[in-house]
């Protein structure tokens, strides 16, 4: 469980987390959700963000584009994965910001130096994965794939034509 106080609303607050530490796989799960909120609020900076937790391979022009087509509409998607949001609040977490990440049920299914930790959407009916990667010359843990985080959700009641 990682616990936030605030989220980042700049790049410098981001940058100033007191869960950097990339050590624990959980920080950096847990930062690529925050980086993602940031990113609804200056693309720009979250782009940043989210690069920091890329580790030695920033993002390419097509991974920024993929990143902009998931949010573009969907500002309530980072918010979901905190506790206490619902599709019925509008996806507002409970304060503070808290997120609970599960262990990969088969890890065995990933080379050494890979990790899978599962999240749950309130949006979403399953867990879904992060892959990370540490990289060899230290005990850094790095998003590798995330596609699952970004993908679509149930609309909060608020824009619901049929709630």
């Amino acid at each position: 469980m990682i616990i936030f106080s605030a989220l980042p609303k700049t790049l410098a607050e981001f940058a100033s987390l007191p869960q950097r530490d990339l050590s624990n796989p959980e920080n950096t799960c847990a930062l690529f959700i925050a980086a993602l909120h940031l990113y609804t609020l200056d693309k720009n900076a979250g782009v940043e963000a989210v690069n920091m937790l890329r580790g030695p391979r920033p993002m390419s022009p097509f991974e920024v584009q993929f990143l902009r087509d998931r949010l573009i509409d969907k500002p309530y998607l980072p918010l979901s994965y905190f506790n206490g949001a619902s599709v019925q609040n509008n996806y507002t977490p409970a304060v503070p910001y808290t997120l609970v990440f599960s262990p990969d049920p088969r890890p065995q299914d990933l080379p050494a130096d890979y990790m899978r930790l599962y999240v749950r959407s309130a949006g979403a009916d399953s867990p879904r994965a992060i892959t990370l990667r540490r990289k060899a010359s230290g005990n850094e843990w790095f998003l590798w794939e995330y596609p699952a985080i970004v993908m679509g959700i149930r609309v909060p009641a608020a824009a619901d034509p049929w709630a």
